[in-house]
């Protein structure tokens, strides 16, 4: 059923202390990783998530009568049901999982009073950017090559990461450099190579907010791949994001594996020969497993669940340590008290800035929380699922985000959730007005029925995820990322593996690919095309 929870209990239940594979996270990366694993070479795997539920970031959270995602507002490259990412999809999934398409145009931007619609497909998008720039024909046709061109080349990039060493020394550099040619520049400076109108550049960039960084901040890789993923529209999950970990979670436990909530891992435990043997739990219960797969990201994984002065980790972190974590992020779950049918809302998400100057705009506001902020990214989960309004008639959500640094929450980092004080509420409070201010001025049907606001930060998502920084993109996706030889699934430690956003690329769909890298590095063997070949292997004829 759509909405229902997945896994079983730390607390409530007994497990055995030997698995083939541990996974630390039950993010879509380390649920991918996991059912690969079982489904391929049959491997009894245990994942623990230290939050109340599991998904991650494609979890869902509950109030009567509500419920929003947190991480997943829409995925590309699903419509079509021969497309590699829709395959990849239904290759964890087996078919439980099913796809609403959404709107036509499925972003809308605003910079300042002036409004551009991405419409679905790559000739409706073309046609469109030359509707309104009519003299930057050439610019248009050219960037339009180049995204493309990149995102194509990024497969060879990422492909190489799960191949085994001995085979990646003489054919990596010969896979990653048609890739790294682009991806080691900002957006903006290969912009600036194709056009001088600063509005065209503006729009075209709107979308960076799925993954991370403004243009001049951001690897130009990076926004092709984003860029790509969505031209074919976007789409979202029948009956909420929840439904992925539910898709997901019978496969892994079929091979007598286990997915366990509330179950925090304290310590990575390594032996003898610099192997992993397991992992520890926060109340000193040990699992033992000669594999063991984090989803918590690089740095917290490499910083914070091993033990200290490994001298096999020294090169990784020292490479590491010259990315910054992702921005933060607030969230506003607003619930109304009408359908998104009464109130009109379509599944159209909504990108709002001040203008077209995206980093100085971000530059602004990361100096002065009072300034504008630099994006306002409205979704509506409840318009996009069309099963939202059986499990929650008359009602409808709303999510509205835009980043915040950590460094403003901090003062409170030694709060309790929930229990952080007055003068952290009245500043929750402000940025919930400015916000709804926002909200009003570009949907004024919705003024007077919301009847829930809650505001999530920083210091919210560090709490269930244990970012450190309350990041929600690991690794900042800048041009210096792309080429680190250390960031990837495989580390120094044998039996050690990274998953999810950093083993590949941002987004649910980047952690997705993630998953297929880990467990390809695990079995020795190319799991994207294993799945691939098997999908056009059993169409007729």
């Amino acid at each position: 059923m759509p909405g229902q929870s997945v896994g079983v209990s730390y607390r409530q239940h007994t497990f055995e202390e030997n698995y083939d594979v541990v996974v630390i996270g039950s993010g879509i990366g380390g649920l991918t990783a996991a059912a690969l694993l079982a489904k391929h070479d049959g491997q009894r795997v245990l994942v623990l998530e230290r939050h109340y539920t599991v998904g991650g970031f494609t979890h869902v959270f509950r109030r009567p009568g509500f419920e929003w995602d947190v991480g997943l507002h829409y995925i590309g490259q699903v419509r079509n049901p021969n497309a590699d990412v829709r395959i990849l999809y239904e290759h964890l999934t087996e078919g439980r999982l099913h796809w609403s398409p959404m709107p036509e145009v499925y972003d809308r931007v605003f910079l300042g009073a002036r409004q551009y619609n991405f419409p679905t497909s790559l000739a409706s998008f073309r046609e469109r950017m030359k509707g309104y720039f009519p003299r930057e024909t050439r610019a248009i046709e050219r960037y339009l090559e180049l995204v493309c061109r990149s995102a194509h080349w990024s497969r060879l990039y990422f492909a190489e990461r799960a191949l085994p060493p001995l085979l990646a020394a003489p054919l990596g550099p010969l896979l990653r450099f048609p890739f790294l040619r682009h991806a080691r520049r900002t957006t903006a400076d290969v912009l600036g190579e194709l056009t001088q109108n600063r509005e065209l550049m503006g729009v075209l960039t709107a979308q960076w907010g799925d993954y991370g960084l403004p243009p001049a901040q951001s690897s130009f890789g990076m926004h092709a791949i984003v860029a790509q993923h969505y031209f074919d529209g976007g789409s979202y999950p029948i009956g909420g994001a929840s439904r992925l970990a539910a898709a997901i979670v019978p496969v892994i436990e079929r091979a007598g594996g286990r997915v366990v909530s509330s179950a925090e891992v304290a310590h990575i435990l390594v032996g003898s020969h610099n192997r992993v043997t397991g992992v520890r739990m926060a109340d000193g219960r040990e699992f033992h497993s000669p594999c063991v797969i984090s989803d918590a990201g690089a740095s917290n994984t490499l910083r914070h669940l091993l033990p200290p002065g490994l001298r096999e980790l020294t090169d990784m972190l020292g490479q590491i340590d010259t990315i910054p974590p992702s921005l933060a992020h607030l969230c506003l779950y607003l619930g109304l008290d009408q359908s998104a049918e009464q109130l009109r809302l379509s599944g159209t998400n909504l990108w709002i800035y001040p203008d077209e100057n995206h980093d100085a705009n971000v530059a602004r506001f990361l100096a002065n929380h009072a300034a504008p902020f630099p994006v306002v990214y409205i979704s509506f989960p409840s318009a996009k699922d069309p099963s939202f309004a059986k499990r929650h008639p008359g009602r409808a959500t709303i999510e509205v985000i835009t980043f915040a640094p950590y460094d403003w929450f901090q003062h409170w980092e030694g709060t309790r959730w929930k229990k952080r004080g007055p003068a952290y509420e009245a500043l929750k409070q402000t940025l919930t007005d400015r916000l709804l201010r926002v909200v009003y001025r570009h949907l004024p049907a919705v003024h007077g029925r919301v009847v829930h606001a809650e505001l999530s930060t920083p210091l919210s998502t560090r709490h269930f995820t244990n970012h450190q920084h309350g990041e929600i993109y690991g690794l900042a996706h800048t041009p210096h990322r792309f080429e680190l030889r250390s960031l990837g699934p495989r580390t120094p430690l044998g039996g050690l593996f990274l998953t999810g956003q950093d083993a590949c690329v941002c987004g649910v769909t980047g952690a997705l690919l993630g998953g297929y890298l880990a467990a390809s590095a695990v079995l020795g063997r190319n799991l994207l095309s294993a799945a691939l070949r098997q999908s056009k292997g059993s169409e007729p004829g």
